[in-house]
C-alpha cells in the first residue's frame, strides 16, 4: 500500500525556503520535501537525534516530525504489529500427540504396564478455505494499519507545518511590537522636550508615558506568546524544552487560491478517503472467512497400539468431525456483514464530513487571501502615509499629540492585522492541503507562482 498523498510542499513553497546553517540540521542534510515523504520512523528504542539549535526552515522541522514525533512512532509499532499477526495467519495448527493405557492397576498386572498402550497422532486439517480467507483477511489488516499511519503523518505534518508558521508570525509580531516599542520611546524624548520648551501642556507627556507603558505591555504578552508558540513547535518533534534560535521563511508569499471545484475533484487523494477501499474489502475478507467457519475441519489421527498378551501391535486410524447441527456461526456471518453496511455507511459519512471541511477552510482560505490582497494594497499604504504626516505636522506644531497618537496606533493595527491575515492564509492553505491531500502547486497545474521564491 502506497498513498498517494504528498506532504504540504505547497506551503514550503509559499514559505521561503533558505538554506540552513551549517550543523543546525539535525537529520544530516537539508532536506526537500519530496525526499521527505520516503523517511521512516525512528523505532522506539533508538536513541533520540539531538535537540536542533540555530534557525530552522520549515523541511528542518518536518524532517524533525517524522522521525521523532512519538505518536508517528506509535503507529509504526502498530504496523509492525499487524504484520506479525499476517504471519502467524499463515501458520498451519500443530498437530497433537496422545497416549493412553487400558487395564492397568488390577491385582494381576502391577505399574503402568497394561493389556494394551496406544499411541496416537492427530492432525486439525481445516477445510473451507479457513486459511486462505485467515491470511487474506490479516493483509488487508495489515494494509489498514499502514493507511492509519499514513492519515496520522498526514495530520502531523499539518500540525507541525501550522506550529511552524505560528512561531514565524509570533517572530514578526514581536519585531512589529518593538518597532511600536522605539517609536513610544522617541514619541515621548519628542513630547517631553516640546513641554520643557512650553509649547505644548505637560498632559500630553503623561499620555505619551502612559502610550508607552501599554507598548511594553504588548511586548511582554508577544514574548510569552512566541515563547509558547516555540514550545507547540518542539512538541512536533516530542521535545519539551526547544534550543533553536529562531525559524525563518517568507510570510509574504502568496498566491490566488485555485476554484473550490478544482480542489474538490482532488478529494480522491484523501487518506481518509483512500482507506475506505481498503476498509470494506478488509470485511468482505472477514464475511468469507467468517462464512469458512461454518465448514467442519477434520480431524486425522494415526498411530499404534500395544498389545501385551498376546505381544503384538496393531495400527490405529481414525478421524472426527463436528456436526453442524446447531452451530453453522450464523451469528458470526451476520455480525460480518453488518460491520461491511457499517463500514459503508461510514464511508458515505466520511465523505460528507471531509467535503464540508474542505468548503470551510477554504472560505477561510480565500477571505484571508482577500484581507491581505486589501491590506497590502489599500489600507497599510494609507495608514502609513497618514502616520507620516501626523508625525511630520506633530513636530511643526500643526497637529496635536492624539492625532499622532490615533495615527500611531492606526498604522501599526493594520500591520498587525496584515501580520495574522497572513498567517491565516497560510494556515488555511496547510489545512486545504492536507484535505486534498496534495500540494496546491500541484492543484494549479503550471500556473505561476504569485511571489516566486
Amino acid at each position: 500500500m502506497r498513498s498517494n498523498y504528498t506532504l504540504p510542499i505547497g506551503i514550503a513553497l509559499c514559505l521561503l525556503i533558505t538554506t540552513a546553517p551549517v550543523g543546525a540540521n539535525p537529520a544530516g542534510s537539508h532536506l526537500t520535501p519530496s525526499q521527505l515523504e520516503d523517511q521512516t520512523p525512528i523505532a522506539a528504542n533508538q536513541p533520540a537525534a539531538e535537540e536542533p539549535a540555530g534557525t530552522l526552515v520549515l523541511s528542518q522541522v518536518l524532517a524533525l516530525a517524522l522521525t521523532q514525533n512519538p505518536e508517528l512512532t506509535a503507529f509504526s509499532w502498530e504496523s509492525r504489529a499487524q504484520e506479525a499477526a499476517a504471519l502467524q495467519a499463515k501458520l498451519f495448527p500443530n498437530p497433537t500427540f496422545g497416549a493412553n493405557a487400558q487395564n492397568f492397576g488390577n491385582k494381576s498386572i502391577q505399574g503402568f504396564d497394561g493389556d494394551v498402550v496406544t499411541l496416537e497422532l492427530s492432525q486439525l486439517i481445516e477445510l473451507g478455505g479457513k486459511r486462505v480467507a485467515r491470511m487474506e483477511a490479516a493483509a488487508l489488516t495489515k494494509q489498514l494499519a499502514d493507511w492509519d499511519y499514513e492519515t496520522k503523518r498526514a495530520d502531523v505534518l499539518t500540525q507541525v507545518a501550522q506550529a511552524f508558521i505560528e512561531v514565524l508570525t509570533a517572530q514578526q509580531r514581536l519585531a512589529l511590537t518593538q518597532q511600536t516599542q522605539e517609536l513610544a520611546n522617541q514619541t515621548t524624548v519628542t513630547t517631553s522636550a516640546r513641554v520643557q520648551a512650553g509649547k505644548v501642556s505637560p498632559v500630553e507627556e503623561t499620555k505619551a508615558k502612559i502610550a508607552r507603558a501599554s507598548v511594553r505591555i504588548e511586548l511582554m504578552r508577544a514574548r510569552k506568546e512566541l515563547e509558547a508558540a516555540r514550545k507547540r513547535l518542539a512538541a512536533g518533534w516530542g521535545s519539551t524544552a526547544p534550543r533553536f534560535a529562531a525559524v525563518t521563511g517568507n510570510l509574504e508569499s502568496f498566491q490566488a487560491p485555485p476554484s473550490l471545484e478544482a480542489l474538490q475533484q482532488r478529494l480522491s487523494n484523501n487518506p481518509d478517503l483512500e482507506r475506505w477501499a481498503t476498509e470494506i474489502t478488509q470485511r468482505q475478507a472477514l464475511i468469507a472467512l467468517e462464512k469458512s467457519k461454518a465448514v467442519p475441519d477434520v480431524t486425522a489421527t494415526v498411530g499404534a497400539s500395544k498389545y501385551l498378551m498376546p505381544n503384538d501391535y496393531a495400527l490405529v486410524v481414525g478421524f472426527s468431525v463436528p456436526l453442524p447441527v446447531f452451530n453453522r456461526n450464523q451469528g458470526g456471518i451476520q455480525e460480518a456483514e453488518h460491520r461491511l453496511t457499517k463500514a459503508e455507511e461510514e464511508l458515505r459519512s466520511a465523505e460528507v464530513r471531509i467535503a464540508t471541511a474542505l468548503n470551510t477552510a477554504y472560505q477561510k482560505l480565500e477571505a484571508a487571501h482577500a484581507e491581505v490582497v486589501a491590506l497590502r494594497q489599500d489600507i497599510l499604504p494609507g495608514a502609513q502615509s497618514a502616520y507620516d504626516a501626523a508625525r511630520e505636522g506633530y513636530r511643526f506644531g500643526k497637529f496635536g499629540f492624539l492625532d499622532v497618537l490615533d495615527a500611531q496606533r492606526t498604522l501599526f493595527g493594520a500591520k498587525n492585522q496584515y501580520l495574522l491575515a497572513l498567517a491565516d492564509y497560510h494556515k488555511s492553505m496547510v489545512e486545504v492541503e492536507r484535505l486534498v491531500g496534495s500540494g496546491m502547486n500541484e492543484t494549479l497545474g503550471n500556473s505561476k507562482q504569485a511571489v516566486s521564491q
